[in-house]
């Protein structure tokens, strides 16, 4: 019997948050987003139910972050989108979460995201949401991707319309303003709040300010290329600054596209996303409303994190890095709080994606139900030392096939069980090993990293 042909290799546009890149080069030139609007709208018709898939137009909500090269971007998407039939609709600058929701609930089949996150203003970005608001699995966005490289089939063509506008934010305000139902009020909260000059900077000072808080904001006046300037969630430094100077109760920095928080208590120590796991995580358990009595973390947050929570009975369930494997987790689960150590919390009550102001609210109203200070409950969580070695090899092995290497790697687990946590895995861009170890003291983790790193320079080296 003959064989089979090779399958001809399908190029990867989405990554692990959508499509991303330098905005005007590939996959962000003019003709790949157009393209990829159009392929959206063939994909959901090839997964709609038999004789369903022509019932009524697709209809899109689209939104941005404040980048220069959001307009465009959003314009080609549309024109392609449109040309395959669908109704394209732009909520213009908008947090992604919000994008998320209002496709849940305003009846739309997907919601497309033009953000590039906490990246410079010369990148972008598109991720898409399927109608439940939920971040498109990686199965769909193969097919998607497989649609885009058949050449059998062309894009509309023509200049692109102007999108049709619609105020929608309103909706998705009231639905952040339930997070701090039965809740204490907050007045006389002295809050700080960092837009990144992003996309938050249309609905954050309005939702905190209707909340009674006297508020200090900064990072709010984006002009196309300062998004995430020396601001937001990836430098908080100005954010610490403020808090301090102002005496204020708290800060939060949000990042350019509004889907992660990142916290400053009232002595300016910054307070990452396990801290924020922990304390919401405990108030949900004490509320009864911690589905499953476990929480969703990457290989990233620290063990300090699973111990603390192991203490209260709660487990903590691990997964790859990235917010969509926090979500995929959480769904198959059936949970109800994840997250990253970047600031991506996901409370699915309210949304299964990212929502750095949900977020903020969360942590506000577990302030003001424990009544304590973010300081005192950011205290609650000891953080163990880490190391991170990176070592370069010739040749990306099985580890378990090298004796040498797995049995070093099982000998310092062995060292570290239940008091630590090692992490070994290839780089998946370049030549290189990378062993995470943490514990209780660093000299004496530094030293087991440097056992099992000195193992694989004489094999694999």
């Amino acid at each position: 019997m003959a064989e089979n042909p090779k399958t001809p290799t399908i190029p990867r546009l989405f990554g692990t948050d959508g499509v991303r890149g330098t905005a005007g080069r590939y996959p962000l030139d003019r003709a790949t987003v157009r393209r990829l609007g159009a392929a959206l709208v063939r994909s959901a018709s090839g997964r709609a139910p038999a004789g369903q898939g022509a019932s009524r137009p697709m209809k899109i909500l689209v939104g941005r972050d404040t980048r220069e090269s959001g307009a465009w971007i959003e314009a080609e998407l549309a024109h392609g989108a449109s040309g395959e039939g669908a109704v394209v609709t732009s909520a213009g600058v908008v947090p992604t979460p919000a994008v998320a929701y209002l496709t849940r609930t305003s009846g739309y089949d997907a919601g497309v995201v033009i953000s590039a996150s906490h990246n410079p203003f010369e990148d972008n970005g598109i991720k898409v949401f399927s109608g439940r608001g939920e971040k498109f699995t990686e199965s769909v966005e193969r097919e998607v991707e497989a649609i885009i490289a058949d050449g059998s089939w062309t894009v509309k063509a023509g200049e692109p319309a102007h999108v049709p506008h619609e105020d929608l934010v309103g909706a998705y305000l009231d639905h952040l303003r339930a997070v701090l139902h039965g809740s204490p009020p907050l007045d006389g909260c002295k809050l700080a709040i960092d837009c990144a000059n992003g996309a938050t900077t249309t609905v954050a000072p309005q939702l905190f300010s209707s909340l009674g808080l006297d508020l200090e904001v900064i990072g709010d006046q984006p002009d196309g290329r300062n998004i995430n300037l020396k601001c937001g969630s990836t430098h908080p430094e100005l954010l610490v600054r403020t808090v301090v100077e102002r005496e204020c109760t708290m800060g939060v920095a949000f990042d350019g596209d509004g889907d992660r928080a990142i916290f400053v208590d009232d002595r300016g120590r910054v307070v990452d996303g396990d801290a924020v796991l922990l304390m919401c995580g405990r108030q949900l358990q004490r509320e009864r409303r911690l589905k499953g009595n476990a929480i969703v973390a990457t290989v990233m947050s620290n063990i300090g994190l699973e111990i603390a929570l192991r203490a209260l009975g709660i487990d903590l369930v691990r997964c790859a890095v990235g917010d969509k494997y926090v979500m995929e987790e959480m769904l198959n689960r059936g949970l109800s709080l994840g997250g990253e150590q970047s600031g991506h919390i996901i409370f699915s009550d309210y949304l299964f994606t990212g929502d750095g102001l949900c977020t903020a609210l969360n942590v506000l109203r577990t302030v003001a139900l424990t009544g304590r200070t973010l300081a005192d409950l950011a205290a609650d969580l000891t953080t163990y030392p880490q190391i991170l070695m990176n070592v370069r090899v010739r040749e990306k092995a099985e580890l378990k096939s090298v004796p040498a290497i797995a049995d070093a790697i099982a000998r310092v687990e062995a060292r570290v069980a239940g008091q630590g946590r090692l992490l070994v895995r290839y780089s998946g861009t370049e030549p290189l090993l990378r062993v995470m170890l943490e514990g209780k003291h660093q000299d004496e983790i530094r030293g087991w990293a440097q056992e099992i790193v000195d193992v694989v320079k004489e094999h694999l080296g």
